[in-house]
C-alpha cells in the first residue's frame, strides 16, 4: 500500500556521539541558544527564521478575532494533519448516540494521539481517497476555502493534501464550535493525549506548540520529508524510517510544493481551547530535522497566544547526533530517548553527575530537560563552559 507523511516525534537515548550533521554545529558553540528564542522581530515576516516558508494563522476564541495571520490562506502539502479531516469525515452525520466499533477506535485513537499511518491508510483507501477531501471541501459548516485533494497523480498519497493555516483553523472551529458534542469530545481528547513519538516512524512530535507552551494544549502535527531516521523512544535508533520511504519523486511542476521537507505545527493553547494556533512550513532541501523542529519552536514561540503559558526554562542549542537522554545524570541511566540532532532543548536546572568525554571535551555537568523529564550531558549543549550560565542548581 502506497502510504506518506507523518505527523512527528523522537525520543532514545546514550550518552555517546557518532557525527555531526549539516543541523549541528562542528563544535559547542560560544553563544546561547536562549538568546535567540526571546528574539523580538519588527515585523510578522521577520519572525520566519531563513529560508523557511511559513503560512502562520492563531485566532483567539474568546476575542473572536486573529492574532496572527502571515501568508494564511497559502497552500502546503498537509502532511499527517489531514487525519483531522479523515477523522470527520468517518464520523460525519453519525448522530449523537453513535458508538465508535473498536476496530475503529483501536486505529483512531493511535492516529490522532500518535500519528498512526497505517490507520491513514486504512481510512483512505477504504473511504474513496480524494473523495473524502471533495467531501470535506463540500461541507458549509466546515467553510474551508484552499483545501484540495492531492494531484491526480498522487491520488494514493493522502499527505499531498493542500492546506492552508487559515484552513487549519477553520477545521479546529468546527470541532470545537459546531460537531456534535462526542465528536468533539473523542477528537480533542485525543489530541491532548499527543505522545511524544509518533506510533509508525519514531519522530518527536512535540515540537512547536508543544515545546513553546505549557499545557494545557493538544496538538495534531505534521511532518514530509526526506529526514534521517526518527530517533524517538528507548529503541528507535535501531528501528526509525525515512518520512517518505514509499513515495516517488515528486514532479516539480505540482502547484503545491511537494519537494522541501515540511513541518507543521497545528493544535489548540490554553484554558478552554481558547487559542487555536496554526504554523505550516517548509524548509531547505537538505534540512536535518532537528533544524527544522528548531527552527518551527523558535518561530511559534515567538507568535501572539492569549492564554498560553511558557515553559520556565533556559533555551540552548544542542550539537552532535544521538544525543541520549536519561532518567539520571550517569551514562548507566536508564535511556529513554535520543534528540533530535542539533535540536534546540529547554533546560530547567542542572546538577553534577558522570564525567563524560568527548575529545577535547571533558565535563561533569548535565541539563535536566523538564519537557523530557530527563537529562543530557552539558558537554551537547551549545555553550562555551561546562556550568550553564544562568541555570541554577537543580534542588537534592
Amino acid at each position: 500500500m502506497r502510504m506518506l507523511l507523518r505527523g512527528a516525534a523522537a525520543l532514545a537515548a546514550v550518552v555517546t556521539v557518532a557525527s555531526l550533521t549539516s543541523g549541528a554545529a562542528a563544535h559547542p558553540r560560544t553563544g546561547r541558544a536562549a538568546e535567540a528564542a526571546g528574539i523580538v522581530w519588527a515585523s510578522a515576516d521577520g519572525r520566519i527564521p531563513p529560508g523557511v516558508t511559513a503560512g502562520v494563522a492563531v485566532y483567539d476564541r474568546e476575542a473572536g478575532a486573529f492574532t496572527e495571520q502571515v501568508n494564511d490562506s497559502a497552500q502546503f502539502r498537509s502532511a499527517s494533519v489531514v487525519k483531522l479531516l479523515m477523522t470527520l469525515d468517518f464520523l460525519w452525520d453519525r448522530g449523537p448516540d453513535h458508538t465508535i466499533p473498536p476496530a475503529d477506535r483501536a486505529r483512531l485513537e493511535p492516529m490522532l494521539r500518535g500519528s498512526d499511518d497505517d490507520a491513514a491508510n486504512h481510512y483512505w483507501s477504504t473511504y474513496g481517497g480524494s473523495a473524502i477531501i471533495k467531501r470535506m471541501t463540500d461541507r458549509p459548516a466546515l467553510g474551508l476555502r484552499d483545501t484540495a485533494p492531492p494531484p491526480a497523480e498522487y491520488a494514493g498519497f493522502w499527505g499531498y493534501t493542500a492546506l492552508s493555516a487559515r484552513d487549519t483553523v477553520a477545521i479546529y472551529r468546527y470541532i470545537l464550535e459546531k460537531a456534535p458534542a462526542p465528536v468533539r469530545d473523542f477528537i480533542m481528547d485525543n489530541l491532548r493525549r499527543s505522545t511524544r513519538c509518533s506510533a509508525t516512524d519514531h519522530f518527536d512530535q512535540h515540537f512547536g506548540i508543544a515545546g513553546a507552551f505549557d499545557k494545557p494544549w493538544a496538538v495534531k502535527q505534521g511532518w514530509s520529508g526526506k529526514y534521517a531516521k526518527g530517533t524517538c523512544g528507548s529503541q528507535a535508533a535501531s528501528s526509525g524510517v525515512r518520512a517518505e520511504s514509499a513515495a516517488p519523486a515528486p514532479r516539480a511542476a505540482a502547484a503545491v510544493d511537494l519537494t522541501r521537507p515540511a513541518l507543521h505545527t497545528t493544535g489548540t493553547v490554553g484554558a478552554n481551547d481558547r487559542t487555536i494556533v496554526a504554523v505550516l512550513t517548509l524548509h531547505p532541501v537538505g534540512t536535518s530535522y532537528g533544524k527544522a523542529y528548531t527552527d518551527i519552536g523558535r518561530l511559534t514561540r515567538s507568535l501572539n497566544v492569549p492564554g498560553a503559558k511558557r515553559p520556565a526554562g533556559t533555551w540552548f542549542g544542542t550539537w552532535g547526533e544521538f544525543v541520549n537522554v536519561r532518567r539520571g545524570p550517569a551514562t548507566g541511566g536508564d535511556r529513554m530517548t535520543q534528540l533530535p540532532a542539533g535540536v534546540e532543548v529547554l533546560v530547567g536546572c542542572q546538577v553534577r553527575g558522570e564525567t563524560v568525554s568527548v575529545p577535547a571535551y571533558t565535563n561533569d555537568w548535565w541539563a535536566y530537560l523538564p519537557q523530557y523529564g530527563g537529562y543530557i550531558s552539558n558537554i551537547y549543549i551549545s555553550s562555551p563552559d561546562n556550568r550553564l550560565p544562568n541555570v541554577p542548581e537543580c534542588a537534592a
